[in-house]
């Protein structure tokens, strides 16, 4: 948050207020002083920018009474008083009251200033994190869930957009950590079905014997240990969807049951002969080549075949780098308002770092950096090369700054090797063609060859 924070001050005695002004003018911190707390009150709103610091014993509203008062217009104003030599009792009570902090007279210059500082500190990551949740309350949609704006990830918003209406049912193919259960969550909250159930089951994380009774329920008695009737997890979904989460590792009795529930809509539970019509959409979600897989003898080609009339592949993170400054930011805002934590700044070299690196854990992995970042904890690997020092950026630069600065330094490098040439200049960068001419015109890099 850049903007400048303010300290209001209210001390009657003019000799006292005179000397806090000026240490606190001393110290760059702009102030605002008042003679009575009636003569601020009016000037404080919900969200005030600032602290304030005032005497306990005024005129009128006493220091007691007017921290009641700050507190039902803002709970979080850190209010610091200033106290007699006899009042450690009412600072006592004034910090229960909640009062941020103390200082009693005589006190020095130093010593309010470093008070006033760390309340400071406190009230500008107390906005930060809340402007930080409003713009997160703000990203609605699919773009506030599969974020960026690379063509490939555009396509699968826009692939999600058209199939969710329908009930048929999809494959999403991607390596770990891409998203898979992003896009059914997506899928199942864009669909007429969004008011019934969305039920997930991991089939990598169950025995064969469990994940069987777990998908189609069971009867008492089924077998051993079955005391009472379980419903499944299809059964459940009922109305919804069902998503299905490393379809690779499900057994082949199990998949034989599994496309008969997708030909037929009914199931029957374990020990039980009764059929059950069920109205389900199915998700299913894998890191493999089924097919291939299928070729090998290790999966039924049938049940890839039934799930695959719509097939929705996920880009390894590695194939969309240019998404990777913005994931970035919006990650690091989310982890920001969850750990109330600001938001670091990023170095050019990190930047370079980070959009150069292969990512095997793709965007979860990137998330997991966002996080430590925010904390302050790594990763060791992200810290700045000397090498980029002197390329012209400025860490005062909003982290969007950095980027177009560093992004259009790159393709000028990359221009520069490749005589202009937009094609090879393009595949040197790995992005397509028309993305490339795109950032040309937005940087104002004129028309290179083709």
């Amino acid at each position: 948050m850049n903007q400048a924070l303010t300290v209001y001050l209210v001390e009657d005695d003019a000799a006292v207020q005179l000397g806090c002004v000026q240490a606190l003018q001393l110290a760059d911190l702009p102030v605002r002083a008042f003679d009575t707390a009636e003569a601020l009150l009016p000037t404080v709103r919900a969200g005030f920018a600032g602290v304030v610091v005032t005497d306990m014993r005024l005129p009128g509203i006493d220091g007691m009474q007017f921290i009641e008062r700050i507190q039902t217009i803002d709970p979080d104003i850190p209010v610091i008083m200033i106290t007699g030599h006899g009042d450690v009792n009412l600072a006592v009570q004034a910090m229960r009251a909640g009062a941020y902090d103390f200082i009693p007279k005589p006190f020095s210059s130093d010593h309010l200033v470093e008070v006033v500082q760390r309340a400071l500190e406190k009230r500008r990551l107390t906005l930060e994190v809340a402007q930080l949740r409003r713009a997160l309350s703000l990203q609605e949609g699919l773009e506030g869930r599969l974020v960026g704006n690379s063509p490939a990830i555009q396509r699968v918003r826009n692939l999600i957009l058209d199939v969710a209406n329908s009930p048929v049912d999809v494959l999403i193919r991607g390596e770990t950590g891409t998203g898979k259960e992003v896009v059914a969550r997506a899928l199942h909250d864009h669909s007429p079905r969004n008011k019934a159930p969305y039920v997930a089951l991991n089939c990598g994380g169950l025995p064969d014997t469990l994940l069987d009774s777990e998908l189609f329920g069971h009867e008492p008695g089924a077998f051993t240990g079955a005391q009472k009737r379980r419903i499944g997890r299809i059964e459940h979904a009922n109305g919804g969807t069902l998503f299905l989460d490393e379809l690779e590792s499900m057994p082949m009795g199990v998949q034989i049951k599994l496309l008969r529930v997708l030909q037929e809509r009914s199931l029957e539970r374990l020990g039980s002969n009764q059929t059950i019509p069920v109205d389900v959409r199915v998700v299913a979600a894998t890191k493999d080549d089924l097919l291939a897989r299928a070729q090998a003898g290790s999966f039924r080609a049938d049940l890839v075949y039934r799930l695959n009339v719509v097939n929705i592949e996920l880009p390894a993170l590695r194939e969309r780098r240019e998404d990777i400054p913005v994931l970035l930011e919006h990650f690091m805002l989310m982890a920001s308002s969850r750990y109330g934590r600001s938001i670091p700044k990023i170095a050019p070299a990190q930047m370079q770092q980070l959009t150069q690196r292969d990512w095997p854990g793709n965007v979860r992995e990137l998330r997991n950096v966002a996080d430590a970042l925010v904390l302050g904890v790594g990763p060791q690997w992200a810290t700045p090369s000397p090498q980029f020092e002197s390329m012209g950026l400025t860490e005062s630069l909003s982290l969007a700054q950095q980027v177009e600065q560093y992004e259009r330094q790159l393709i000028e490098a990359a221009l520069s090797q490749h005589d202009g040439n937009i094609s090879l200049t393009a595949k040197s960068l790995q992005t397509p063609k028309t993305t490339l001419v795109d950032k040309l015109r937005k940087h104002g890099l004129g028309k290179p060859a083709a």
